[in-house]
């Protein structure tokens, strides 16, 4: 056992060869891609804040209305968010929300055809899986190290380490969907003379949208999870009065934070809910 330990293989190491030569031949790409998403992230940041709250609270009421018929989905959502506005996280409560939600689009735009074509190859699938695998159960703290390396201190590292931790829900419940069409449906459109194209957009997608709902919750519920670590690297929100708060054993500003983020988790697990089950 002494010589095995003795004879580490330098995985580690090697790790670091690979970040240090992407540093190096690719420092171009990451720096675009660092200024690109800063500057989005900051402009949507910028134009909700230049809004007066009331216009973000009316018009989440208004969907939630929209999406649920639901008097006491409204009600919440709007006493929710006076009392974020009370408790004086307005701007940071913004500031997380753009974070979530870009990160859920771009999880969205990548995951779901992933998840379809994994689903129309399963083989291909064979191959993801394990890669799927390994980025959930990863430490996200590790996450951190090289993206912070590529990017640079501030949002993005952050938006990276959040999309790489929650794009695997997407993929996988896309996935599920896809394959758990009913037989019986896809013959039926077959013998209509349906072409593959006709079949996933008129039969597959919209069987298999519960569970492709399902994965959207998902992977917002896991963005914000990652809100307190991100802040840890720069970015934004929520996350930095928490992280202020453990530094300081700063239990009042600890709670307010925790529960704003907790306000957000539920406003929005409700209202992207399929319509008809977001119970309050």
């Amino acid at each position: 056992m002494n010589w095995l330990a003795d004879n580490k293989l330098p995985l580690g190491a090697w790790m670091e060869t690979f970040v240090d030569w992407l540093t190096n031949h690719g420092a171009w790409f990451f720096d675009l891609t660092a200024v690109s998403l800063e500057w989005v992230i900051t402009s949507l940041v910028e134009l909700f804040q230049w809004f007066h709250p009331g216009v973000p609270i009316v018009a989440t009421a208004a969907l939630a209305w929209f999406l649920h018929r639901s008097i006491p989905l409204v009600v919440f959502v709007v006493a929710a968010m006076l009392l974020i506005i009370n408790l004086g996280y307005w701007n940071e409560m913004i500031e997380t929300f753009v974070l979530v939600v870009t990160a859920t689009v771009i999880c969205i735009l990548i995951g779901v055809p992933l998840g379809i074509f994994a689903a129309h190859k399963p083989w291909v699938y064979s191959y993801m899986r394990p890669v799927l695998d390994l980025m959930q159960t990863v430490p996200t703290f590790v996450y951190l190290i090289p993206t912070l390396v590529l990017f640079g201190l501030g949002v993005v590292p952050g938006l990276i380490s959040t999309i790489i931790f929650a794009i695997a829900s997407p993929i996988r419940l896309t996935y599920l969907g896809i394959r758990n069409v009913p037989e019986e449906l896809i013959e039926a459109g077959k013998a209509f003379g349906a072409t593959p194209r006709q079949l996933l957009w008129k039969v597959e997608l919209p069987a298999a949208m519960p569970n492709i709902m399902a994965g959207v919750t998902q992977c917002i519920m896991l963005s914000l999870s990652m809100v307190v670590i991100a802040a840890l690297v720069g970015a934004d929100g929520l996350g930095k009065p928490v992280v202020r708060a453990l530094n300081t054993v700063n239990i009042s500003q600890g709670f307010e934070a925790g529960i704003t983020i907790v306000l957000v988790a539920i406003i929005l697990d409700r209202i992207f809910k399929a319509p008809g089950k977001a119970e309050v």
